[in-house]
């Protein structure tokens, strides 16, 4: 009976506060969607499967199973995997601009007491400023640290796809804000002199 209680608990967080861009992500509760759920009340843990749709903050996670487990501090760490042949989906504002990282994997796996999401399996991230692409990478694995702002990236070389046939890292590096091309050389000075015409007529 209490598992049950805990259960409908955990579903009623569904209607909780939208999502807002707020810095602390990993202290906002998790909200979830899904055709189904199991509870487990010993382990803490909960299985939500079918068009599975996270929001916890600013985040969003997509996939088709979610296994989440909640420490004693209250904090998730979440699996998510995807359909055969698809990959889930993760969305996280950065606090303080107008960027947003996005990423899919085959796995993927969120760390809220450690800020960190690890993209599995034909993995992708993209950083966009406001809705222009900014930066893109792609491997076999990439760690995403939000707390630190950096991420690690593996390839594997022995497990090429037909969209990267040398199973390496790929990155696109777009240029930062407000970077332009060299300024052109100033043209000479060029010294006033005295015209003895106004208008095209003698004075």
């Amino acid at each position: 009976m209490r598992a049950l209680l805990m259960a409908l608990a955990i579903a009623s967080t569904l209607a909780a506060v939208p999502a807002r861009a707020e810095k602390a992500d990993s202290t906002k509760p998790m909200n979830v969607e899904a055709d189904a759920l199991r509870y487990d009340d010993l382990n803490q843990t909960s299985v939500f499967t079918g068009n599975v749709v996270v929001t916890k903050g600013t985040i969003i996670i997509r996939g088709a199973k979610i296994n989440v487990k909640q420490d004693p501090e209250g904090y998730q760490f979440g699996v998510v995997t995807a359909a055969p042949g698809q990959r889930a989906f993760f969305r996280q504002k950065r606090e303080g601009v107008d960027e947003w990282i996005e990423g899919e994997g085959e796995t993927i796996e969120y760390d809220g007491k450690a800020d960190r999401v690890k993209f599995i399996g034909r993995a992708e991230m993209r950083r966009y400023r406001g809705t222009e692409l900014s930066d893109e990478t792609s491997g076999a694995v990439i760690t995403y640290n939000n707390t630190t702002e950096q991420f690690n990236v593996d390839g594997n070389p022995g497990g090429a796809t037909p969209s990267n046939p040398g199973g390496r890292v790929r990155a696109t590096i777009g240029p930062k804000p407000g970077a332009s091309a060299p300024a052109a050389p100033a043209a000479p000075a060029t010294k006033l002199r005295q015209s003895s015409t106004l208008g095209g007529e003698k004075r």
